[in-house]
């Protein structure tokens, strides 16, 4: 896919003006360009950062930088490496570069020092798609999982299985080598035992993913409601600021609103949403439409009701319509209707309306797990499924900031993240990863339900084949085992200059 035996170079740093920028160079040739680049300048000494001028192709100073150099084999791609630190224009860092490629370097493709890193074993798969989520990372619990994994927390847990897998292989392909002296290197039982073990493990890696893919792909979560029930105010809270526009008149919010936040360490990308009503205008309608576009996707929908207003068939029709969702209700204006209006929304376990001080039930600060709509709008919502897909139900008032803590504790529910995280912790948090896992758990179910229990494990070609499928996905997950096509999907999400 790439030619290993070219020098390489690019800008390291983000695109845009800073105070200092970054080309690399890596490759046979990568000492030999970077003295050119450097025009005067002593010799480079690995590990040793050196101040000198950066001179175009022409022999004219560029700039004054700092150079350093990386001997291989240690450096981040194994190979000769020289880093130059020079000031952060985009035009004198594209200067460099045009430099360094007519001195004999190509312009590196999208991961392609990161690929190095893989291919010369310095890396490993998993860590090396680690590199690129530690990148990506915008909140610090994605960079502290991404970081465990690239210290290769996860590769350690599944190189421990696959050798435990290769120990029993091993033992049952001697068994079958002495059929008839008599030999055996297994002893009965335990075969079964050993790929209990292994699958136990395998079990435990796939019960993190969950969490795991939550915390690396962070969910979306889209406010929808009537006009004026408060959702840009409910998404200027959750961002911490003033970033959509709240005003008395419907229809303020004609287009879809969004923002990125971190929330208790899991990256929300936030969509605020245009009052769903019959619109006045193309403008509008299209802005309604958009939002039940983004209903329709987003992984969490906070399907906001205003209690201090009457039910109609417009309310009818959201609750249709986010039936099939992962949906908190969110009763906001509590500040503008009694306590037993407020008891009714929160509702009790058991579906019906709850009543001040029974239930557990905080009334006016309350969560719920089943809604109390219909007790609020009687009469209106006996057909529907109300409490299908409902997660949690909270009573707040936007405007004094009662139940905001309730509402808080339902969407951590919701979006799986409860419980702290340890450090040094192997988690599977790449889609990837988890596909592969549940192959090898595939092959060691099959494995396991192919002895014969009777005779304690026989039949070892057909357990060695199952063995040899739930390795083959470890390798793939690692790397060890990995075909072009995939690498090429893998590295083709990188930044350029990783």
């Amino acid at each position: 896919m790439f030619h290993p035996s070219d020098t390489i170079v690019a800008i390291a740093t983000p695109p845009g003006r800073g105070g200092v920028g970054l080309v690399r160079i890596s490759g046979p040739d990568a000492l030999t360009i970077g003295r050119a680049l450097l025009c005067g300048a002593p010799e480079l000494v690995a590990r040793h950062a050196t101040l000198a001028r950066v001179c175009d192709s022409s022999g004219h100073a560029l700039d004054e930088a700092i150079a350093t150099y990386f001997a291989a084999p240690h450096s981040y791609t194994t190979e000769d490496i020289v880093e130059i630190a020079a000031h952060g224009s985009p035009a004198l860092l594209g200067e460099i570069v045009r430099a360094s490629v007519g001195l004999g370097a190509r312009v590196a493709e999208r991961g392609e020092f990161t690929l190095r890193a893989f291919l010369n074993g310095r890396l490993d798969l998993v860590q090396a798609e680690a590199v690129a989520d530690l990148v990506d990372a915008v909140t610090p619990l994605q960079a502290r999982v991404a970081f465990d994994q690239l210290e290769g927390t996860l590769t350690e847990r599944i190189g421990d299985a696959d050798r435990q897998l290769f120990d029993l292989a091993a033992r049952l392909e001697a068994s079958l080598d002495f059929p008839d002296e008599g030999y055996h290197f297994v002893a009965p039982g335990e075969v079964g035992a050993s790929l209990q073990q292994v699958r136990a493990k395998v079990e435990e890696l796939l019960d993190s993913a969950r969490l795991g893919r939550v915390i690396r792909d962070g969910r979306q979560i889209a406010i929808l409601g009537k006009a004026n029930v408060g959702k840009s105010s409910l998404f200027n809270w959750l961002v911490g600021s003033d970033r959509a526009i709240v005003g008395e008149l419907p229809g303020t919010t004609r287009d879809l609103v969004t923002e990125s936040v971190d929330f208790e360490g899991i990256r929300l990308g936030l969509v605020d949403t245009a009052g769903i009503r019959e619109g006045t205008d193309e403008v509008e309608r299209e802005g309604v439409a958009r939002a039940r576009r983004a209903g329709a996707v987003a992984d969490v929908v906070l399907l906001m009701r205003d209690l201090a207003r009457p039910c109609d068939d417009e309310d009818d029709r959201l609750v249709e319509e986010t039936a099939g969702a992962r949906r908190i209700i969110v009763w906001n204006k509590s500040d503008l209707v009694d306590e037993s209006a407020i008891a009714a929304a929160v509702g009790s376990t058991s579906g019906g309306p709850a009543r001040p001080g029974e239930g557990g039930q905080s009334v006016g600060r309350g969560v719920g797990t089943a809604a109390g709509w219909d007790a609020v709008c009687p009469g209106r919502n006996e057909s529907l499924e109300f409490a299908r897909g409902n997660v949690g139900v909270a009573v707040v008032s936007l405007t004094t900031g009662a139940g905001l803590d309730a509402l808080r504790q339902c969407l951590r529910a919701a979006l799986e993240c409860e419980g702290d995280v340890p450090r040094d912790t192997a988690m599977v948090t790449n889609l990837r990863h988890e596909r592969l896992l549940r192959v090898a758990h595939e092959s060691l179910t099959r494995a396991l339900a192919g002895l014969d229990v009777a005779g304690g494990g026989h039949g070892e070609e057909l357990v060695l084949a199952d063995i040899a499928d739930a390795r083959r996905a470890f390798e793939e997950v690692t790397g060890a085992r990995t075909s072009e096509d995939v690498l090429r999907h893998i590295f083709s999400r990188f930044c350029v200059g990783k």
